[in-house]
């Protein structure tokens, strides 16, 4: 986009001027319009995300374990 496009499209439409108040109000009502998870389906995500944040942990332990190992093994400090 050009600049002068850019100028024209800020000259053709006025700045609104608000203060908080009607700020505030438009938060209500966009926040209104928001769907919201329900309690059971916060609650089975939350377990999904445990779950796989315990099988990741658990994963990353053994990579490290086995590439501890064989590194050692590697620099000979394994007996």
């Amino acid at each position: 986009m050009t600049t002068e496009v850019a100028e024209r499209d800020e000259q053709d439409q006025p700045r609104r001027r608000s203060g908080p108040f009607t700020f505030w109000k438009e938060v209500q009502a966009e926040g209104r319009k928001v769907t919201w998870a329900t309690r059971n389906e916060t609650i089975v995500s939350t377990i999904m995300v445990v779950i796989m944040v315990i099988m990741a942990a658990v994963f990353f332990f053994a990579v490290d374990t086995l590439i501890h190992f064989v590194i050692s093994l590697i620099l000979g400090l394994v007996r």
